[in-house]
Protein backbone atom coordinates (compact mmCIF):
# COMPACT_ATOMS: atom_id res chain seq x y z
CA UNK A 1 0.00 0.00 0.00
CA UNK A 2 2.65 2.27 0.65
CA UNK A 3 3.99 2.52 -3.05
CA UNK A 4 0.26 4.08 -3.13
CA UNK A 5 0.46 6.93 -0.90
CA UNK A 6 1.45 9.12 -3.91
CA UNK A 7 -0.31 12.54 -5.10
CA UNK A 8 -3.64 13.30 -3.75
CA UNK A 9 -3.25 10.55 -1.10
CA UNK A 10 0.42 11.11 -0.26
CA UNK A 11 -0.61 11.85 3.23
CA UNK A 12 -1.93 8.49 3.67
CA UNK A 13 0.01 5.97 5.63
CA UNK A 14 -0.44 2.79 5.83
CA UNK A 15 0.05 0.03 8.84
CA UNK A 16 3.51 -2.04 8.85
CA UNK A 17 1.65 -4.67 11.08
CA UNK A 18 -2.05 -5.74 11.00
CA UNK A 19 -4.06 -4.32 13.63
CA UNK A 20 -7.91 -4.35 14.45
CA UNK A 21 -9.93 -1.09 13.83
CA UNK A 22 -10.98 0.92 16.70
CA UNK A 23 -14.87 -0.31 17.66
CA UNK A 24 -16.79 2.85 16.85
CA UNK A 25 -20.65 2.82 17.05
CA UNK A 26 -22.60 5.85 15.99
CA UNK A 27 -26.04 6.15 14.15
CA UNK A 28 -27.39 5.36 11.00
CA UNK A 29 -29.75 6.87 8.60
CA UNK A 30 -32.96 5.88 10.26
CA UNK A 31 -31.48 7.04 13.46
CA UNK A 32 -30.94 3.88 15.02
CA UNK A 33 -27.31 2.48 16.28
CA UNK A 34 -24.90 0.87 14.02
CA UNK A 35 -21.54 -0.35 14.45
CA UNK A 36 -18.28 -0.31 12.08
CA UNK A 37 -18.25 -4.12 12.73
CA UNK A 38 -21.59 -4.15 10.86
CA UNK A 39 -19.73 -3.83 7.72
CA UNK A 40 -17.37 -6.54 8.52
CA UNK A 41 -16.41 -8.47 4.97
CA UNK A 42 -16.46 -5.26 3.02
CA UNK A 43 -14.04 -2.70 2.60
CA UNK A 44 -15.10 0.32 4.04
CA UNK A 45 -13.15 4.03 3.66
CA UNK A 46 -14.21 5.43 7.15
CA UNK A 47 -14.30 9.08 7.07
CA UNK A 48 -14.85 11.70 10.39
CA UNK A 49 -16.13 15.07 9.62
CA UNK A 50 -18.29 18.07 11.19
CA UNK A 51 -19.89 21.16 9.24
CA UNK A 52 -18.01 23.09 10.65
CA UNK A 53 -14.75 21.86 9.40
CA UNK A 54 -13.72 23.66 6.21
CA UNK A 55 -11.35 21.19 4.74
CA UNK A 56 -14.53 18.40 5.75
CA UNK A 57 -17.08 20.50 3.44
CA UNK A 58 -14.39 20.78 0.82
CA UNK A 59 -13.83 17.19 0.80
CA UNK A 60 -17.33 16.21 0.39
CA UNK A 61 -17.94 16.06 -2.48
CA UNK A 62 -15.05 13.66 -3.64
CA UNK A 63 -16.27 10.94 -1.13
CA UNK A 64 -19.34 11.00 -2.61
CA UNK A 65 -17.80 11.05 -6.32
CA UNK A 66 -15.73 7.80 -4.37
CA UNK A 67 -18.95 6.29 -3.43
CA UNK A 68 -20.55 7.29 -6.60
CA UNK A 69 -17.52 5.41 -8.83
CA UNK A 70 -16.93 2.19 -6.18
CA UNK A 71 -19.89 1.80 -4.19
CA UNK A 72 -20.78 -1.68 -4.01
CA UNK A 73 -21.75 -4.70 -2.28
CA UNK A 74 -17.79 -4.96 -1.34
CA UNK A 75 -16.52 -1.13 -0.62
CA UNK A 76 -18.87 1.87 0.99
CA UNK A 77 -17.90 5.02 1.99
CA UNK A 78 -18.65 5.68 5.67
CA UNK A 79 -18.93 9.26 6.20
CA UNK A 80 -19.61 9.73 9.87
CA UNK A 81 -20.93 13.54 11.09
CA UNK A 82 -19.62 14.67 14.39
CA UNK A 83 -21.49 17.83 15.23
CA UNK A 84 -22.93 17.76 18.49
CA UNK A 85 -25.20 21.07 18.05
CA UNK A 86 -27.64 21.96 15.43
CA UNK A 87 -27.84 18.71 14.39
CA UNK A 88 -30.16 19.46 11.55
CA UNK A 89 -26.95 21.34 9.71
CA UNK A 90 -25.20 18.46 8.67
CA UNK A 91 -28.38 16.61 6.47
CA UNK A 92 -28.96 20.15 5.24
CA UNK A 93 -25.52 21.15 3.61
CA UNK A 94 -24.95 17.46 2.26
CA UNK A 95 -28.82 18.13 0.79
CA UNK A 96 -27.24 21.82 -0.42
CA UNK A 97 -23.87 20.17 -2.32
CA UNK A 98 -26.40 17.86 -3.55
CA UNK A 99 -24.27 14.53 -2.21
CA UNK A 100 -26.45 11.64 -3.53
CA UNK A 101 -24.32 8.58 -3.32
CA UNK A 102 -23.50 8.78 0.41
CA UNK A 103 -25.50 7.34 3.16
CA UNK A 104 -25.87 9.69 6.29
CA UNK A 105 -24.15 8.31 9.24
CA UNK A 106 -24.10 10.29 12.92
CA UNK A 107 -22.43 10.36 15.96
CA UNK A 108 -23.99 13.29 17.78
CA UNK A 109 -22.26 12.77 20.60
CA UNK A 110 -18.51 12.79 19.60
CA UNK A 111 -18.13 9.48 20.90
CA UNK A 112 -16.06 8.36 17.72
CA UNK A 113 -13.76 10.98 17.80
CA UNK A 114 -13.11 10.82 21.35
CA UNK A 115 -12.53 6.99 21.35
CA UNK A 116 -10.21 7.71 18.10
CA UNK A 117 -8.27 10.68 19.97
CA UNK A 118 -8.35 8.45 22.99
CA UNK A 119 -6.29 5.58 20.91
CA UNK A 120 -4.02 7.69 19.82
CA UNK A 121 -5.52 8.09 16.01
CA UNK A 122 -6.88 11.16 15.56
CA UNK A 123 -5.92 14.71 16.38
CA UNK A 124 -8.05 16.90 14.14
CA UNK A 125 -10.74 16.89 11.47
CA UNK A 126 -10.92 15.66 8.94
CA UNK A 127 -9.45 12.26 9.63
CA UNK A 128 -10.14 9.00 7.36
CA UNK A 129 -9.15 5.37 7.75
CA UNK A 130 -9.09 2.87 5.05
CA UNK A 131 -10.45 -0.37 6.81
CA UNK A 132 -9.92 -4.12 4.72
CA UNK A 133 -12.68 -6.47 5.00
CA UNK A 134 -11.32 -8.24 8.14
CA UNK A 135 -12.22 -5.17 9.88
CA UNK A 136 -8.32 -4.18 10.11
CA UNK A 137 -7.06 -0.47 9.48
CA UNK A 138 -5.13 -0.85 6.55
CA UNK A 139 -4.32 2.92 6.08
CA UNK A 140 -4.95 5.96 8.12
CA UNK A 141 -4.74 10.02 6.96
CA UNK A 142 -5.65 13.25 8.68
CA UNK A 143 -6.44 15.81 6.52
CA UNK A 144 -8.04 16.43 3.42
CA UNK A 145 -7.96 14.21 0.43
CA UNK A 146 -9.11 14.57 -3.09
CA UNK A 147 -11.22 11.09 -3.17
CA UNK A 148 -11.85 10.83 -6.79
CA UNK A 149 -8.55 11.66 -7.79
CA UNK A 150 -6.69 8.58 -9.79
CA UNK A 151 -4.28 8.27 -7.09
CA UNK A 152 -7.09 7.70 -4.30
CA UNK A 153 -9.36 5.24 -6.62
CA UNK A 154 -5.84 3.20 -7.16
CA UNK A 155 -5.39 3.01 -3.60
CA UNK A 156 -9.14 1.75 -2.97
CA UNK A 157 -8.67 -0.53 -6.04
CA UNK A 158 -5.78 -1.95 -4.16
CA UNK A 159 -7.63 -2.86 -0.93
CA UNK A 160 -10.78 -4.24 -2.65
Amino acid sequence: MAALEKGAVAAAASKKTVQPMTALDFLGPDGKAISLEAFRGRVTLVNIWATWCVPCREEMPTLDQLQAKLGSKDFEVVAINVDTARLERARDFLRDISVKNLTFYSDPKADVFYRLRTAGKVVGLPTTFLVGRDGCEIAAMAGPADWSSEDALAMIRAAL
